[in-house]
């Protein structure tokens, strides 16, 4: 569920399986090699193609448990936005008008909704967004990457954790033809007997779908009604069987045995999808699946998985940078392992030293957990840019833009 390092269009390609990295990213404003990297902004890399979506997972997460981001790091996420509402993956000089080459897209807008709402005090900005995002719902109901761009189960999960953090009832958000999300979603479902119920992604070129992983995890969480903060599954539901997906409920459940079957074949992980990759595992995807499972009530394999991450994820996080270690705290969070004692490593702590100071410390996390009424931190989600080498971290969905619009 997520994104941000190493080259953000590496990323993007390794996450989604694409031949190539959307246009927009290769026209998206860069500083120079020279320029110093906002002061508020986290991790230390190009913020080009990441910048909006590895602030909006670091804040998320730092929130998630318990700990105040710094001010100057929720200034530079809102100072990001449009006047449309919607956000771009980065803005370098935000005194600048956005205009019609700002490539403004649902991931990007979708996350800071879900970090922004769950922060509290940025009702306007999130109203915005929020405006923006029902702008550009497709007829069928789903989003698309980009305005005018065919729906996808990356986007339409995200959106949906978006709305739900904002208060809103995605069921209720209808576009002109009275089509909500979840009428989108099942047209995204893949047939049970030949790709296993797993939700789609479509080639670039083709449109044609494919089997993704990524895509059946945002999928079944954007079924579900939840992002990227999800709590630990209490009850098991029963074993998902897989069905003609009629409704989003149906597509969800065989989502949902994909993800079970693909992870129990993977040793409790996913290998990377990307074409022509080697044959590696797939952290990124890997946690984006614990949210799914913990969401879809399977905590057993929910735990195996992050078990799995807590053991080998720590060179990957290091090299992914904040929005990697954000994936792995909504992962603890889901699977009701620790985030400060993750396989030894204090995740908390390692976000933290990827930005600037927060204003709380993780004493406040406790303090906060111990006092917590059980009702849990608003949901968002997921799904975003590739933030890993190698290894894809995220729903963002990476495609060709068809149409821009602010």
């Amino acid at each position: 569920m997520n994104v941000r390092r190493s080259a953000a269009v590496l990323a993007a390609v390794a996450v989604f399986g694409s031949a190539a990295a959307p246009a927009a990213f290769a026209e998206s404003p860069s500083p120079s090699p020279s320029a110093a990297l906002p002061s508020g902004l986290y991790g230390d890399s190009d913020p080009k193609f990441d910048g909006v979506f590895r602030q909006s997972y670091a804040l998320l997460a730092q929130d998630s448990v318990g700990v105040k981001p710094a001010a100057k790091s929720v200034d530079w996420l809102t100072g990001q936005q449009c006047a449309s509402g919607g956000f771009t993956s980065y803005r370098p000089d935000a005194s600048e008008p956005c205009d019609s080459k700002t490539m403004v897209d649902s991931n990007m807008t979708a996350s800071a909704v879900q970090a922004l709402a769950a922060l509290g005090g940025q009702d306007k900005a999130v109203k915005k967004s929020v405006g923006w995002l029902k702008s550009v719902q497709n007829q069928d109901g789903g989003w698309g990457y980009s305005p005018g761009m065919d729906s996808d189960a990356n986007s339409t999960g995200i959106v949906i954790g978006a709305l739900a953090a904002a208060g809103e009832k995605p069921q209720s958000v209808k576009s002109q033809d009275g089509k909500s999300a979840y009428d989108a979603l099942p047209a995204l479902s893949m047939s049970c007997e030949k790709d296993g119920g797993a939700f789609g992604l479509a080639d670039v070129k083709s449109g044609k779908l494919s089997p993704n992983a990524d895509a059946t995890a945002a999928g079944v969480l954007g079924a579900h009604g939840k992002g990227l903060v999800v709590d630990e599954a209490k009850k098991k539901a029963a074993a998902p069987k897989c069905a003609k997906a009629g409704t989003a409920e149906q597509a969800a459940s065989n989502g949902t045995a994909y993800l079970l079957k693909t992870l129990a074949k993977g040793d409790d992980h996913l290998m990377s999808s990307m074409p022509g990759a080697k044959n590696m595992p797939d952290l990124g995807n890997t946690a984006d699946s614990v949210l799914a499972l913990a969401a879809a009530g399977q905590p057993e394999q929910a735990e195996k998985s992050a078990e799995w991450l807590a053991k080998n994820s720590a060179e990957w996080a290091k090299k992914s940078g904040p929005a990697a270690y954000a994936q792995l705290i909504f992962a603890a969070r889901a699977s009701g392992l620790d985030a400060r004692d993750f396989g030894g490593a204090d995740l908390v702590k390692q976000l933290n030293a990827t930005g600037p100071a927060p204003q709380a410390t993780e004493k406040a996390a406790d303090e906060k957990k111990d006092s917590d009424d059980g009702s849990g931190v608003s949901v968002w989600w997921i799904i975003g840019v590739g933030l890993v080498a190698g290894a894809g971290i995220g729903f963002l969905y990476s495609g060709n833009k068809k149409k821009q619009q602010l």
